[in-house]
């Protein structure tokens, strides 16, 4: 089948790098508003039949999702063949279980939406949880940033100096992946809140004296986390600290926080776009490995070597 790729408003960026690596055009669509704020998604060429890739990140706007899913039900009603949803950054990814009573499980609705619009697959990066994929009852490629974020570390990285930590008791899988890989020890930030963004006390478990510090997590979002992380490393000794976050959310005083932390450097993706730019923020594209996941979904070849466990021989592809 052939392929068709499309964008929504908020991924063009995006999406024209993973067209342009793919080596064809973004396919034609018109999505508009209505007075009262109604959005319409219109497909402005043929899709019968074709393998058709929707590129959409669902971060903040609600417009954002309803983009996608409007354009799914359209390539459907279209006749397509085979529908994906590349999505980026899957939102409201966070709300993955029931932790109090009466609150909404988001990303399981969000998988049940993207279902019910007619998605035949859906490509997506570095969820929160790993578990959200068994929220669908369709195929879930699970791409890993490692694969951008393992070379820029390789030039940085001294197995002697370097320790690996986790902001959060919650991400220590992740930091101890890339520990692992580099041969280096790994600490954590142990916190607790006491509402949603705020982060009421934290502690270090590990040594940090006289280390460089590189903190791993899959999101920033208001940068309180990550910023008193890094403080509190640097008060406990270390020289300096990094850290890598695939998702640059970025919202509220994010930017004035990050300024003014110890961070030496911020590194993310390009699956959100920055609000700003900064000095200490490096962005890293992941268009490369969103152009060969789609490129071996459509030949229908094994797209592990992507995202396998062993790191090695998924950073070779993208040197």
């Amino acid at each position: 089948m052939e392929v068709k790729l499309f964008s929504g408003t908020a991924s063009k960026y995006m999406a024209e790098s993973i067209a342009d690596l793919y080596g064809q055009p973004l396919g034609e669509m018109l999505i508009q508003k209505f007075s009262d704020g109604e959005i319409q998604a219109n497909i402005l060429e043929s899709v019968r039949g074709k393998y058709v890739f929707f590129i959409q990140s669902t971060f903040s706007p609600t417009d954002n999702l309803f983009e996608l899913l409007l354009a799914i039900d359209a390539a459907k009603r279209a006749s397509a063949g085979y529908i994906t949803a590349v999505i980026p950054y899957f939102g409201y990814a966070r709300q993955d279980r029931k932790d109090k009573p009466r609150v909404a499980i988001g990303s399981k609705l969000i998988a049940n939406l993207l279902q019910a619009a007619g998605a035949n697959r859906v490509m997506t990066m570095e969820l929160h949880a790993d578990q959200i994929q068994g929220f669908f009852d369709i195929p879930v490629d699970h791409l890993k940033s490692e694969a951008v974020f393992i070379p820029y570390l390789s030039t940085l990285v001294d197995e002697e100096t370097t320790i690996f930590a986790s902001p959060d008791v919650g991400g220590v899988k992740r930091a101890r992946d890339y520990a692992k890989y580099f041969k280096t020890d790994l600490v954590i930030c142990d916190k607790h809140r006491e509402k949603a963004n705020e982060v009421a006390g934290m502690t270090v478990i590990g040594d940090v004296e006289g280390k460089d510090i590189i903190l791993v997590d899959d999101l920033i979002d208001t940068a309180g986390t990550l910023t008193r992380a890094a403080d509190m490393l640097i008060d406990h000794g270390a020289m300096s600290v990094r850290a890598i976050c695939t998702h640059p959310l970025l919202t509220g005083k994010a930017y004035e926080r990050i300024e003014a932390s110890k961070l030496k450097e911020l590194i993310v993706t390009d699956t959100l776009p920055l609000k700003q730019q900064s000095d200490k923020i490096k962005v890293l594209s992941v268009a490369k490995l969103f152009s060969r996941a789609i490129r071996f979904t459509h030949e229908h070849r094994s797209i592990s070597q992507l995202f396998v466990s062993d790191q090695r021989a998924q950073a070779s592809l993208f040197k």
